[in-house]
């Protein structure tokens, strides 16, 4: 089904894992996002084994490939 689309969510809480900031950011739709850097601590944040991008290690949320159930990042 289609509807999928509709209950896709593009905000995530990153939480930086040295020092704990939290930044709400809107995550690409079209691209995985490698990485991220703290903008307390200013840690570049790179996704962990296994993660296809920093919204899926450290995010509230998955990254929209995630979400949908599809491959992320044509892996």
């Amino acid at each position: 089904m289609k509807g999928a689309a509709m209950d896709l969510v593009l905000n995530s809480v990153l939480t930086c894992p040295e020092c704990g900031h939290q930044a709400a950011e809107t995550m690409p739709t079209n691209a995985c996002q490698f990485f991220y850097e703290c903008l307390a601590c200013h840690t570049l944040l790179r996704p962990k084994p296994g993660d296809c991008c920093v919204f899926c290690s450290y995010g509230s949320v998955p990254c929209p490939p995630v979400q949908q159930q599809r491959s992320c990042c044509g892996g």
